[in-house]
């Protein structure tokens, strides 16, 4: 599943391509399992609307809208979240639609914003933002931007194993399993460690490996080792420099020491045995 370097990257190339531009029209595939709002209420918020921002949120890649109803602006949002296989591509209309796909938006700018996904875990839905308190603001944390404090309050006295807690979505929402392997093993913190028992020094180390390694999936485009690209299907190259996560029974880049797999939270887990305590 996409984790917040691969939604910000699309995000990000998004809002470079349609902002400011109106959506002259909308078609949806009526799939049940995509829409978390029904297809009539995205095309209701959608249609006529100019896209002001297209921004993550977590996990959600949010479109702010501009509508004009009955003389009076009006906000609202779109929200994209991707799931496993979903795809959010900016398209010539010559281009032909791929299989799939369940959303497209004609933009006044003359392209097509279209919403790929095969297995449909995705989802669309609006949301009517007229005061900012309305507006999506996701389930927890935002892991760029909190502070140490807050980041250390977090996991005081929680049971859980430390890699469990960073995924967990209330607490910071946006790491998933890629990005949680690679802190860890960039602030030294074994996996399976017990949140609530990490020193404040280790929390410090990891608040600052998650920033670092997180700015640096961002930058190189996020990762791709599944169905991930960007929004003109380009892949990411941050898998080029994966330390821990999926290269089991491989050295380890620093040691030399064979990477390890753990289940954690049911969740495949690969860390250094050596460079991690």
């Amino acid at each position: 599943m996409p984790e917040l370097p691969e939604v910000e990257t699309v995000a990000n190339g998004v809002h470079a391509r349609i902002h400011g531009q109106t959506v002259l029209s909308v078609w949806t595939s009526n799939k049940p399992q995509t829409f978390k709002s029904s297809p009539d209420q995205i095309i209701e918020a959608l249609a006529g609307s100019r896209i002001d921002r297209v921004h993550r949120v977590g996990k959600t890649i949010v479109v702010d809208l501009i509508r004009s109803r009955q003389n009076e602006e009006r906000p609202a949002q779109f929200l994209v979240h991707l799931g496993m296989t979903g795809r959010l591509l900016v398209s010539a209309p010559d281009t032909p639609i791929p299989p799939h796909t369940h959303a497209i938006l004609a933009l006044s700018g003359g392209k097509e914003l279209r919403f790929v996904d095969a297995r449909r875990f995705g989802r669309l839905s609006v949301v009517e933002a007229a005061t900012p308190e309305e507006k999506y603001a996701g389930p927890g944390a935002e892991p760029l931007t909190i502070g140490l404090g807050d980041f250390i309050a977090l996991f005081r006295g929680r049971k859980t194993p430390i890699k469990a807690a960073l995924l967990n979505q209330s607490l910071l929402h946006g790491v998933g399993n890629i990005y949680a392997d690679e802190s860890l093993f960039h602030a030294g913190i074994r996996p399976t460690r017990h949140a609530g028992r990490l020193t404040r020094a280790e929390l410090t180390r990891l608040h600052a490996a998650l920033i670092k390694v997180l700015t640096e999936a961002i930058r190189l485009g996020g990762s791709s080792v599944s169905d991930y690209v960007d929004a003109d299907g380009v892949a990411g190259f941050f898998q080029l420099h994966h330390h821990v996560y999926s290269r089991t029974g491989q050295p380890c880049r620093i040691c030399g020491t064979p990477i390890k797999r753990v289940v954690v939270g049911g969740r495949s887990t690969h860390y250094c045995p050596t460079c991690q305590k």
